[in-house]
């Protein structure tokens, strides 16, 4: 069991693939500049399986959700879902990707055993897009979520980012879209984890503006916390339902308190969460030929000095050096 000094029981293990992206967004890294991970950096496939398997086996992990960068541009990540799907007990499994590639690769995946997939999505104008992304991809993406919910990786969750000047006026088209596709739509505040330091407290849209936004055209109608869960999500009925929209509201609503997540870098480090300024090292471990017994040992002492909270709340907090494509979201 990957427990913490504050009771929270880690259940859902977040697993970065790759450092690597074909999209540029904005708030999550520079056009151009950053320095990729060597592939010796990078685990294995079979690495990759088996710190998974003492997860699920040995650590009490019930999810596995396959992050990047962009997971798609993993040569190996059908194979590693279908290893995985075939572990005991089977784990649930989905995949956070930005949705290009996905048109091709939907169905393999399904058929590997894949559950679901969170496809991130900000704005409906391909100008817009371009724009945010510094890509032309905006058709790749839509089709990648049309062959998502033809394959059945349903639900299909679009998570969505607002940004100042650029997409702040979409919410209720996102919204209305995403109901008329069948997609669950989130939006996520912005998040300090861009490589070039450009984000600003006071310039992000905070969750009461999305909510805000929102109620404008639609009737909201929130769930209780026995819904929710530890989900990071916040959810609401539209108009009575049996639509829902959530706000991930990181930054000015943490749910640190619930948290039930531990993550595995690209290159094997182990993050109690997302913004922690400390890793610990399992790939040593594993290539030194650590047993399975040792590893886990490894992991439940990070996760034992896991901090109450991301710090996010505190106007001082300072943003990690590392940049979100290398930890995985």
């Amino acid at each position: 069991m990957l427990i913490d000094t504050y009771g929270r029981v880690a259940t859902d293990l977040r697993v970065s693939l790759t450092d690597r992206c074909n999209l540029r967004c904005t708030y999550c890294m520079p056009e151009e500049g950053l320095q990729w991970l060597a592939k010796p950096d990078l685990l294995t496939d079979d690495e990759i399986v088996r710190l998974i398997a003492i997860a699920v086996r040995d650590l009490g992990i019930e999810e596995v959700r396959f992050t990047g960068g962009e997971p798609l541009l993993r040569p190996g990540l059908v194979g590693i879902v279908e290893r995985v799907a075939a572990l005991t007990p089977r784990p649930k499994m989905s995949l956070t990707t930005n949705g290009i590639g996905l048109q091709r690769t939907a169905a393999a995946l399904r058929d590997a055993g894949l559950d679901r997939v969170n496809v991130s999505l900000d704005t409906l104008r391909p100008d817009v897009f371009q724009a945010m992304t510094r890509r032309k991809r905006h058709d790749d993406v839509l089709r990648g979520l049309e062959a998502a919910r033809e394959a059945g990786l349903t639900p299909v969750k679009v998570n969505a980012v607002l940004m100042p000047g650029l997409n702040d006026d979409e919410a209720p088209d996102l919204l209305a879209w995403a109901i008329a596709q069948d997609y669950e739509l989130r939006f996520i505040e912005q998040m300090p984890l861009d490589a070039q330091h450009g984000w600003k407290r006071d310039g992000m849209i905070t969750a009461g503006d999305i909510l805000a936004s929102l109620r404008t055209r639609f009737e909201l109608t929130p769930e209780g916390q026995d819904e929710r869960g530890s989900a990071p999500a916040e959810r609401w009925q539209v108009d009575g339902g049996p639509h829902r929209v959530g706000v991930i509201a990181s930054v000015t609503r943490p749910f640190c308190r619930a948290c039930d997540r531990t993550r595995l870098t690209a290159d094997g480090q182990v993050r109690t969460c997302l913004f922690a300024t400390e890793e610990t090292d399992l790939r040593t471990a594993l290539r030194s030929g650590a047993p399975d017994e040792e590893i886990a040992r490894i992991w439940k002492r990070a996760m034992w000095g896991k901090k109450a909270g991301s710090g996010l709340d505190d106007p001082s907090f300072l943003q990690p050096e590392r940049p979100m494509s290398s930890i995985g979201g």
